[in-house]
């Protein structure tokens, strides 16, 4: 009989966001011992307020909630998620203090812009409609 596995972090992510979304798949797939769990914020059944915080603050950088309850943000989520998945080297400069700010500034301009970041990097932008976006993404 096996133990059911309690997730250490959930992330959020925007679903919408082809990079985002093959970066979820990415951990998923990393994630032999069940650490991570993954909320897609564009889901048109989610909400943020359990999480105190708005869908604004939400879109401008990666969220997340560690089983004990503390919401992290921006790349003190992605500092976490890697370590969790065994993959702490990948994410090795997000621990030196001098480097934090700088890379905090690079993270945030490329989360604000990440549907054209997608783009850059060849990922496929789902078509929107009306504020409804198609679900072609095969990453999750």
């Amino acid at each position: 009989m096996s133990a059911i596995s309690t997730p250490k972090l959930t992330l959020y992510f925007d679903g919408n966001c082809p990079f985002c979304a093959a970066e979820m798949h990415r951990l998923k797939t990393w994630d032999s011992a069940g650490n991570l769990a993954f909320t897609d914020i564009a889901a048109g059944d989610f909400s943020p307020d359990f999480l105190g915080v708005t869908m604004e603050a939400l879109g401008q950088e990666l969220h997340s909630l560690t089983d004990k309850g503390e919401l992290l943000v921006g790349l003190d989520s992605m500092l976490v998620a890697y370590t969790l998945v065994g993959r702490a080297w990948m994410v090795a400069p997000l621990r030196i203090r001098l480097l934090r700010p700088a890379l905090s500034s690079l993270y945030r301009s490329f989360a604000r812009n990440r549907y054209r970041m997608s783009a850059l990097l060849g990922y496929k932008i789902p078509a929107c409609n009306e504020g409804v976006c198609s679900r072609e993404n095969p990453f999750l």
